[in-house]
Order: structure tokens, then C-alpha cells, then sequence
């Protein structure tokens, strides 16, 4: 207690200096809280994001994707998915239900208002398969897919842009020039990657390639009945597509696990980057521990003298030394913690919709790498104080 209490004096007696030599560690420690909470905060949303469409879906897509094909209205490819490979993977075991999908742009009117909205050619399964609810009225009706149909399930933004006055339901609308019946309004859903799913307009899957003038598919989405079924899913897509396609594994099959993974490792790499930059302050608050214990050795020549002079081994001189190193850097560990928690929270309150998660861990972290900064930049000082011959160090008294 006497060892720590010696310490505080020192710098408490020297605030200026201490506070100076700490504010480095909390610039660094306060970035490195706040980028790995942005971090966490993004692999959360993203999570959460594909969550909401449920956990057992396995997408399939034209081409594979070392040959950066663009599927469907995006590019064309000759890797091509249609209706018939969509239908032949319902006899897999496991699988629970499927959505063919025609995806692209086209303009929605009604009278003189309208506007280009993305357009999902799908069938009657999709809100069962996305988890999807429905506002007012129904969805698509059940037929076969392969058949055009004349109706048309609006999202709610685009509904009271359209509607703003009156039910949409038995109303027509112009998709892409074509006139459907309105039958639905969906539940608001939110956006999911930037995509907003509340302004869109849902149609047969036949309506919508012929619409977009595609013979292809531009995804294939299978719900598994579990999530241990899976596996037995993903290899029965495997073996019944490369058959249709005449031996050639021309498409790609990504569960919804392995999107979550290289969204993560995404993240992790860009998380990690950009700590490493904000470790850039930590490193600068390092060096000014160590240049200012540096001169406080030089200073306290005659201080050091006095405490061999009553006893202190070279090794206690050393500890002396190497502790307020570490207290100067743990004070502005904690100071950086503080302002990178306060200013996280006032982020937040600014802009709620910013996915920031503070992570406990990051938080230890944080501290145990300024006590490791300390640690490390007081170990010269600390080392120069205890070589000192304690005669010549009373005579400089």
C-alpha cells in the first residue's frame, strides 16, 4: 500500500504531465471502443436482417460464381434456372417449400402517378418462405407457376403512394405497361441490405419474365423443414440440378449459414483494419509515456538516490517506475472507455438507426491493452532508474 500510495503522490504531484501522457491511450482506447462496437453493431444488424426471413433458407443462382455471371434482367448468362428446375427440387426430403423469383425493375402507375419500383416475380409460397405476413386482403393466388397470372400484391409505401386516398384492393394498376388487379397489401417489413421491402410489388413468376422479356430465373430460394435437414438439402440440390443440366454444375447453392459467415469475416477484416488504425493513438500514447517517464527519471535522479540510500533495492526502484507507467496509462485507459461508451451513446441518440453494440469483452480489452501499454513503455525507465549507482545519484542532489 505504501509502494501504491508512493506512486499516486507522484502523479498527482505531476497532473499536468500524467493527464498530458494519458490522453493518447484515451484517444486510442476511445476509437478502438467505438470502431469495434460499430463493428459488432453491423454483424448484429446484418444477422438480424437475414433472420427475419427465417433460418433455413438455401438460395440457388444461375452460374457459378468464379464466372461472374449476372443472373436474369442484372446481365444475362448462359448458366440459365427456370421454372422446371425450380419444380423438380420439391421431391428432395427435407425440403419444406420453394419460391422460384424473377427479379428487376419496372415502372408501377396508376393514372398519371407511378414510378420504377422493384418488382418479384414469386409465387403463392413466398410468404410462407419469408416469413412475410399479409396487411389487407390475400396473396397471389395458388397456380401453377409456369402460368401467367393477372393479379398483383403491393408493399404498403407503394400502396399510399398510389392509394393514398382509398383501398387498393380491387384496383388495377400498370406493372411494366401491363394492367393487374391489386388483391393484397403487404405487412411493412422494413429494408433488409438496402433493399426497401415496403416499396416494391409482388406478381406471378410467369407474369414477371415475360414482363422482363427473360426465359431464366434470377434466384431459387428452398426452405429446409429444419435446420438439421440442411445438408441432405443442399446435396439433393447438388445432384438433381447437375442431372438437369447435363452433368454440369453450372449454378451456385448458398445456405444461409455460409451468407452469415462471409458476411462476418467481411466484417471482422474491415473491423480489424480499422482498429489497427485507431491503434495508431496507442501506439502515440506509448510513446509519450515513455519520453515523459523518461524525463521524470532524469528529473528524480536525486529522489532515486534518497530511496537507495534508505534501503530500496534496484528492483523496487524499478517497480516504482514501472507502476506509475502503468497508472498513467490505465487513468487514460478509462478515460478513453468513458468517452468512447458516452460517445456511442450519443450517437445513438442522434442517429437511432446506427447498429452500434458494445461488447464486454471490448471493453476488458481496452483496459488490459493500456495496462499493456503502460507496462510496456515504462519498462526503460523503469529499467534506467534501477541501474543508476545510487553515490553518483546522491552526489547530482
Amino acid at each position: 500500500m505504501r509502494v501504491l500510495g508512493f506512486v499516486l503522490g507522484s502523479v498527482i504531484g505531476h497532473r499536468l504531465r500524467a493527464g498530458l501522457s494519458a490522453l493518447g491511450v484515451a484517444i486510442g482506447v476511445a476509437a478502438v471502443i467505438l470502431l469495434t462496437s460499430l463493428g459488432e453493431g453491423t454483424r448484429d444488424y446484418i444477422i438480424a436482417q437475414f433472420n427475419q426471413f427465417g433460418t433455413t433458407i438455401v438460395a440457388i443462382n444461375p452460374g457459378k460464381v468464379e464466372t461472374m455471371g449476372m443472373p436474369g434482367v442484372l446481365g444475362g448468362t448462359t448458366h440459365k434456372l427456370d421454372i422446371d428446375d425450380a419444380e423438380a427440387l420439391r421431391m428432395i426430403p427435407g425440403v419444406k417449400t420453394l419460391v422460384p423469383i424473377a427479379m428487376g425493375q419496372a415502372r408501377v402507375e396508376r393514372g398519371n402517378a407511378g414510378r420504377a419500383v422493384y418488382v418479384y416475380g414469386v409465387t403463392h409460397e413466398a410468404p410462407e418462405a419469408w416469413s412475410f405476413n399479409i396487411g389487407k386482403g390475400s396473396f397471389l393466388p395458388e397456380i401453377d407457376p409456369r402460368r401467367q397470372g393477372s393479379q398483383v400484391v403491393l408493399g404498403p409505401k407503394l400502396a399510399s403512394e398510389l392509394f393514398p386516398d382509398t383501398s387498393p384492393l380491387g384496383q388495377r394498376v400498370r406493372v411494366g405497361g401491363r394492367g393487374l388487379l391489386v388483391v393484397g397489401v403487404m405487412e411493412p417489413k422494413g429494408q433488409m441490405l438496402g433493399f426497401d421491402l415496403d416499396d416494391c410489388a409482388y406478381l406471378q413468376v410467369a407474369t414477371a419474365m415475360d414482363i422482363f422479356n427473360v426465359d431464366e430465373l434470377t434466384e431459387i430460394d428452398v426452405i429446409g423443414e429444419s435446420t438439421a435437414a440442411i445438408p441432405g438439402v443442399v446435396e439433393g440440390i447438388r445432384r438433381i440440378l447437375t442431372e438437369r443440366h447435363r452433368g454440369e454444375e453450372d449454378f451456385t447453392v448458398v445456405t444461409q449459414q455460409e451468407m452469415l459467415e462471409s458476411f462476418g469475416r467481411i466484417i471482422s477484416i474491415v473491423t480489424m483494419a480499422v482498429s489497427a488504425i485507431a491503434g495508431i493513438s496507442l501506439f502515440v500514447g506509448a510513446i509519450g509515456i515513455l519520453t515523459i517517464m523518461w524525463i521524470s527519471v532524469h528529473e528524480r535522479i536525486g529522489e532515486i538516490g534518497l530511496l537507495r540510500a534508505l534501503g530500496v533495492t534496484p528492483a523496487g526502484v524499478s517497480r516504482l517506475f514501472l507502476y506509475e507507467a502503468m497508472i498513467i496509462a490505465l487513468l487514460g485507459g478509462v478515460a478513453g472507455v468513458t468517452v468512447g461508451i458516452a460517445t456511442g451513446v450519443a450517437m445513438r441518440l442522434m442517429v437511432p438507426a446506427l447498429p452500434l453494440s458494445l461488447s464486454p469483452f471490448a471493453v476488458f480489452a481496452a483496459v488490459g491493452m493500456s495496462l499493456t501499454v503502460g507496462m510496456l513503455s515504462g519498462y526503460l525507465p523503469a529499467r534506467r532508474a534501477a541501474e543508476l549507482d545510487p553515490v553518483e545519484a546522491l552526489r547530482a542532489e
